[in-house]
């Protein structure tokens, strides 16, 4: 027997509830044409397994039900956000030789954590078009054997997501089931990823989701120096071609290579960095929030500002 669209939306409703609840939060207003303007208390609502609908998603954390935060929608007009952005455009990646992106001190700049060969590449190549697409990146990258890290992975693990996000999130590098399916964040950590982004209003299709390094280290452990250094340029050009608004980074081995900082995810999580004039919020990586779930409310705080940021983007437009 089917279910009735009231069963489903009320066990939508308490889905959703639950990981909020998780997440630190207390109440959630849902705005719906069967239920009307209805506030609902955490922990009011128990159910599970697991999958929240976005749709019903209006209001949650600590904001207050009569200050109702709209969900976010995608827009395919990014041209206007970063018509004065510049980023490196890589039009060869070969080598080492070329490519190895140097350790230099932190800039004294608290909001310019750029790499000063980056910003040569931009101003060498900034007057240059690039008619790169995501696809030919892939192309280029194919069976990949610039580091070491080819030598014991199961497949190259590539980038996902919409062309024109305007989100888009950014890791270490594949674990042990994104190695064997081939696509990034599938696994424990990337379900609950998932979840923060269905609560935030988004489906995954609808954003852009990346890692710093495409083949999974030994062990799962952390890449090295010029294993990133090899990988990183492919990512800025993702970054040139999506174009997103606001940039998740996700803990802190890919915090530290994306923005050339020595500094903690600790200090830097929960503040928006600049990265070539797209925003970037710091925050603690799924993986972390499986082994301390108390954590999981400093993460929703930190999109609670992606959100907001993007709200006042599009409602801006």
């Amino acid at each position: 027997m089917k279910s009735s669209p009231l069963k489903t939306l009320v066990s939508d409703i308490g889905e959703l509830v639950q990981f909020l609840d998780e997440l630190g939060g207390e109440s959630v207003t849902i705005d719906n044409e069967i239920l009307g303007n209805l506030n609902v208390r955490l922990d009011d609502v128990k159910a599970s397994p697991i999958n929240p609908s976005p749709s019903l998603v209006k209001s949650a954390g600590e904001i207050k039900p009569s200050a109702v935060v709209a969900p976010v929608t995608p827009t395919k007009d990014l041209s206007s956000i970063l018509a004065n952005t510049k980023l490196p455009s890589l039009s060869k990646i070969t080598g080492a030789k070329d490519q190895v992106t140097k350790r230099v001190p932190e800039s004294n700049s608290a909001s310019d954590t750029r790499n000063p060969d980056e910003v040569n590449t931009m101003k060498k190549t900034k007057d240059l078009s690039v008619h790169t697409t995501l696809e030919e990146i892939k192309k280029e990258i194919g069976t990949c054997t610039r580091c070491g890290l080819c030598e014991e992975r199961t497949q190259v693990v590539h980038s996902i997501g919409a062309p024109n996000a305007r989100l888009m999130f950014i890791g270490e590098a594949p674990g042990a089931d994104e190695d064997a399916k081939g696509e990034p964040f599938v696994g424990r950590a990337g379900q609950l990823l998932t979840r923060i982004i269905d609560a935030m209003g988004f489906q995954r299709e609808d954003v852009f989701i990346g890692n710093i390094n495409r083949c999974r280290p030994p062990g799962n452990r952390a890449p090295k120096i010029d294993e990133a250094d090899q990988c990183r340029p492919f990512l800025l050009r993702e970054i040139e071609i999506v174009k997103p608004e606001v940039i998740v980074v996700l803990g802190n081995t890919a915090c530290q290579n994306l923005l050339n900082t020595k500094e903690g995810i600790t200090k830097l999580r929960g503040n928006f960095q600049d990265y070539f004039g797209v925003k970037v919020m710091p925050t603690f990586h799924p993986a972390y929030l499986l082994r301390d779930p108390s954590k999981k409310k400093l993460v929703w705080d930190d999109m609670k500002q992606v959100m907001e940021l993007l709200n006042e983007e599009g409602g801006s437009k």
